[in-house]
This record gives structure tokens, C-alpha cells and sequence, in this order.
């Protein structure tokens, strides 16, 4: 059956796995990418398969409701796949309300452009809300989140994301929407924005720059392999039930002062340094407020109900990953110097 998606975010580090692998999967499919290339859009990311037939592009910013319902209307979108968001905590942090516009207001925009196309009949096509482990707080030493653990946000990031989710359930239960929400959680791999700790710290130990880690490192996380992320998106788009929710995570728990000793190790081997050179890297800042100490998903449904596992341990991922950014310091070097954005404009403007 031909579809025509809708992928927002796209152009992001997630979106843009979830993007190649439904235009390369799904020939027969019409891939919408929908983005507003803030500074983590990337249409670099996309060069392999933006000529591709069954791709399209539209730059446009989701709180702008009208020019939605103009993308609705131009490509006959029959679905949706929503990952666009504000996604960084130290940001949210300092700017909470931009949060609040990206991630509540702008989800609220795409649901009613959704409901206003589909009322003829909301069971023939799928709003797929893509969020955060961030929405059910912090764990202790033990214990996982499941699909039934109460939400408890402690940041503003995690909150914003929070309140999209329960606005696509209200939509759901309300008007007859249909919807799955995916909670994953940490996510590293190519193409990663290097704010973000692991590509962060592969770009400062190739220039031998300090590595910051909050408070003593103890805070844990579990980490998903972007690619594995974008496979389990598919999966749960193409066979999950209609309003059910499903955690995708890695069974890859690490404290964050291990996972940065494995990570000087494994690019100690790869730029020929002698054994521990990076790790005298290593500085500790002052944690920021609200840092959440453990985060752990359970698994077990998605992987039960619909066969879904990930492909990878932690330590074949992150070699693959460091490997992908020491194979392309370019696209490094144009994401750390912001010339990356000349890309759209030689892509899309100036031709």
C-alpha cells in the first residue's frame, strides 16, 4: 500500500536514520522530510539519498499551522512520523519556553492538521509520536521503566516532551486519532550534533580538548544505537497496535565515568596514542541542576510483541561510531564551524 509520510525532524540526528532507511525500505512509499534546519538540522546528513524519487523536502517550522496544513494538502499526507523537538536538557535549562513552543505547542499544530485531513476516517492512517525515557524521571540503583511507569519529569526538556505525549494520547482517546508513542532512550551513532556528550567528547579528544564530566560521572544511562533506534521506529509504525506505547532501549546500562574510559580507550587505539593519554583528559565540572541519576528501559514488550531487539552491544556501536566520525571530519569540521548550513542554500535556494 502507497503511503505518503510525513517525517519531522528530519534533517536531525534521529530523523535522518528514520529517513534514509523508509526511503531505501519503502520505494513505494513518499517520504516527506519536514524540518526548520535549526542549528541541529543537518541536510548533510541526507546527501546520500536526497535524489532519490520517493524523497521530498519542505523547509518549514511546526508551529507555523498554516504552512502545515499546506504540506498536508501538497503531498496527501497519510501519516506521521514526529520526531521534531528541542531535545538538549542544558538548553531547556536555560530557555524553557522555547521548549514549550517546539515540543507542546507545535505537537498540538501537527495533531489538528492531522485531525482536520483525516476526519473522514482516522483508522487509515497513524500519528507516530517519537519521545524520551526523560518523561518517567529518575531510578534509583534498580528497578526499569516499563510502559506503566508514571510519568515524573524533572526537567524542562523532559516536561515539554511529557505534555506532547499526554496531548496525543488526549487526541487519541478524544477525537479517534490514531497513535503509537515511542520512549527511547539515550541515542549515539553517526551524525550525532556534537553538544551531546559522546560526539561531544570524540570531537574534544581529536583536539585533545578537556572532557567535562557532571559531579563524579555516576549518572547512568541507557544507550540505543541510533540505527537500531530507526529499525524499532519502523517496526512499531508498521506493527504496533493502535494506541499503545512501546519503550525502545539498548540493554546497554553504562555510568557515564565508565562510558567515557571505554570511549578514550577505544579512540586511544584508533589515533595510535599511548594507553590511557585521552583519559588524562577528564575534568569534573559542577552537575547541572535537576541531573537525573539513572535512567533504564525495559524492553520487554517490543521486543516480545513484535520481535524487535537491538543489533549491536554498546562497544561494537560505539567503535562503528567513532570510526564514522574519524572517516568523515568534514562534515565534523562544517557542524563545529556552522558552515554545514550553506548546504540548503546550494541544495534548495540557489539553484
Amino acid at each position: 500500500m502507497s503511503k505518503s509520510i510525513l517525517i519531522t525532524g528530519g534533517a536531525g540526528f534521529i530523523g535522518s536514520h528514520v529517513v534514509r532507511l523508509f526511503v531505501n525500505k519503502y520505494p513505494n512509499y513518499t517520504i516527506v522530510n519536514l524540518d526548520a534546519l535549526t542549528y541541529a538540522g543537518n541536510l548533510e546528513n541526507l546527501k546520500d539519498i536526497d535524489q532519490q524519487p520517493n524523497y521530498k523536502f519542505e523547509k518549514a517550522n511546526i508551529l507555523d499551522a498554516d504552512v502545515l496544513d499546506q504540506i498536508f494538502t501538497k503531498h496527501g499526507i497519510t501519516d506521521v512520523i514526529h520526531l521534531a523537538a528541542e531535545s538538549h536538557v542544558d538548553r531547556s535549562i536555560s530557555n524553557p519556553l522555547e521548549f514549550v513552543q517546539t515540543n507542546v505547542i507545535g505537537t498540538v499544530n501537527l495533531l489538528n492538521t492531522a485531525k482536520k485531513h483525516w476526519k473522514a476516517d482516522y483508522t487509515k492512517h497513524r500519528f507516530h509520536h517519537v519521545s524520551t525515557d526523560e518523561v518517567y524521571g529518575t531510578l534509583g540503583d534498580t528497578g526499569f521503566f516499563t510502559e506503566s511507569t508514571p510519568y515524573d519529569p524533572n526537567s524542562p526538556y523532559s516536561a515539554s516532551k511529557a505534555a506532547s505525549d499526554h496531548f496525543v494520547r488526549a487526541y487519541g482517546e478524544t477525537y479517534g486519532l490514531g497513535y503509537v508513542i515511542t520512549n527511547c532512550s539515550n541515542n549515539y551513532g553517526p551524525n550525532h550534533f556534537p553538544e551531546k556528550l559522546i560526539p561531544l567528547f570524540i570531537n574534544n579528544i581529536i583536539h585533545k580538548k578537556s572532557l567535562p564530566v557532571y559531579g563524579k560521572g555516576e549518572n547512568t544511562r541507557d544507550w540505543l544505537f541510533v540505527v537500531d533506534h530507526a529499525r524499532g521506529i519502523d517496526t512499531v509504525f508498521h506493527t504496533g497496535k493502535n494506541h499503545e506505547s512501546y519503550n525502545i532501549g539498548g540493554f546497554n546500562e553504562w555510568k557515564n565515568l565508565d562510558l567515557v574510559k571505554l570511549l578514550c580507550k577505544q579512540m586511544d587505539e584508533k589515533l595510535g596514542r599511548a594507553p590511557g593519554e585521552s583519559e588524562q583528559l577528564i575534568t569534573y565540572v559542577k552537575d547541572r541542576p535537576g541531573h537525573d541519576l539513572r535512567y533504564a528501559i525495559d524492553a520487554t514488550k517490543i521486543n516480545k510483541e513484535l520481535g524487535w531487539s537491538p543489533s549491536v552491544t554498546f562497544e561494537e556501536g560505539l567503535s562503528l561510531t567513532i570510526d564514522w566520525y574519524l572517516n568523515n571530519t568534514e562534515w565534523l569540521n562544517n557542524v563545529t564551524s556552522g558552515s554545514y548550513q550553506a548546504y540548503y542554500e546550494q541544495q534548495y535556494v540557489n539553484r
